[in-house]
């Protein structure tokens, strides 16, 4: 989704309405429970601050706070976080760790195989249904690699343990990372 982006793809980039960023807030807090639960969202969406949505290729929207991209979605799906806030609060998501084969693949943009899930190295330390949000961690790395969406839930990747187990939409060093901010 980000591998080519930069920020001269950026159509339009607008102030949002309170009411747009409350939905947005909502949103995050229906899919990340764990921000409401310990009031970090209200670091993170503080709610006097004026957000603002850039729109970018493939219908993607970036939601950005005082010029701070904090969340993306494509079309209507889910809100996912960035990388960068994931790195602030790691136990935001369902995490899955990926073996070591897995880690050069998975930075340059490729799906993460239900395999490097299942393998010795890997684990998977929570369980999650398809087409959930999830952090992809590298085995023997502390911080999250990429952000994905779920094709299988965690009990048919061990039992299938073949195909794409999750669609890797934001990684290390893509084009969202390297943009700092949206000014």
């Amino acid at each position: 989704m980000f591998k080519k982006f930069s920020t001269e793809e950026i159509s339009t980039q607008n102030q949002i309405k309170s009411s747009v960023q409350r939905g947005i807030r909502a949103k995050v807090c229906a899919s990340y429970p764990f921000l409401e639960q310990t009031g970090v969202i209200d670091d993170i969406i503080p709610k006097k601050e004026q957000g603002a949505i850039a729109k970018c290729p493939e219908h993607v929207q970036v939601f950005t706070l005082n010029g701070t991209p904090l969340f993306f979605a494509q079309r209507d799906g889910p809100w996912y976080p960035t990388l960068r806030l994931l790195h602030k609060y790691p136990d935001m998501m369902v995490k899955l760790r990926a073996d070591v084969g897995a880690i050069k693949f998975v930075l340059s943009g490729a799906n993460i195989m239900a395999p490097g899930l299942t393998s010795p190295g890997a684990t998977m330390h929570e369980e999650a249904e398809a087409d959930a949000p999830v952090a992809i961690y590298a085995e023997g790395k502390t911080h999250a690699m990429a952000v994905g969406l779920t094709k299988m839930s965690t009990q048919q990747m061990r039992e299938i343990n073949k195909g794409i187990g999750v669609d890797n939409i934001h990684y290390l060093n893509d084009g969202l990372w390297k943009n700092k901010t949206f000014m």
